[in-house]
């Protein structure tokens, strides 16, 4: 299983802030990240209901959670704050008119580590939710999952973990997606309101290598 670091830094975005914090609050205990990128060019994916679904561009904002006592990492990716893309004629009334989100992307894990940076990692197990504000759902990369199970790879009950962990995303996230959309965006309000008050920015690889 690979080992993906909570920063993106893979994703060839560079010199990008980074937030990382543990929230405490009734809305939400757990892990919270914040990339906001300031570079590289738009890219889309597919969807039946949503159509063009951007994922990646300056301005967007990505807010990745982590909640206690799950094996999940939910990134939602946002489009620049105020907007969103006027060719999602689906796109429904937005619970924060601030705050829109493009795509939710849950990644189901094996665990969270820390990496000698101090950066969150998370051990991806393969199986991964995909949803949108328009109502699309996809159960992703089962085809990896299983094959890491044929192979070995996974043991029976890691195999196992990670179907029950798929089911209670769709559960949790995924059976009414406007009250998610809520959710994340009073989570996101929290974290940005720690930015204001001074939350310390992270370097992303790039940029540390550069400071030294």
């Amino acid at each position: 299983m690979k080992h993906k670091r909570l920063n993106r830094d893979g994703w060839g975005f560079q010199y990008y802030p980074y937030y990382q914090m543990r929230i405490d609050d009734e809305a939400f205990h757990g892990l919270a990240c914040l990339i906001r990128l300031t570079d590289g060019e738009a890219n889309y994916w597919e969807t039946p209901n949503a159509g063009r679904i951007q994922v990646t561009g300056t301005g967007m904002t990505w807010l990745e959670l982590i909640p206690d006592h799950t094996n999940r990492v939910i990134t939602i990716k946002y489009f620049p704050d105020g907007t969103h893309d006027e060719k999602r004629l689906h796109y429904p009334v937005p619970m924060n008119e601030t705050y829109q989100p493009s795509i939710w992307y849950v990644d189901i894990t094996d665990g969270m580590e820390y990496d000698e940076d101090g950066i969150a990692v998370y051990i991806d197990k393969y199986l991964d939710v995909i949803f949108t504000p328009e109502g699309d759902v996809k159960i992703d990369d089962r085809d990896e999952l299983d094959a890491a199970y044929k192979s070995g790879e996974l043991s029976k009950k890691q195999y196992d973990a990670a179907l029950v962990e798929c089911e209670e995303i769709l559960e949790d996230l995924c059976t009414d997606i406007s009250k998610t959309d809520q959710w994340c965006a009073a989570i996101r309000q929290i974290v940005e309101d720690r930015i204001a008050a001074g939350e310390p920015v992270r370097m992303c690889r790039e940029g540390l290598a550069e400071g030294n």
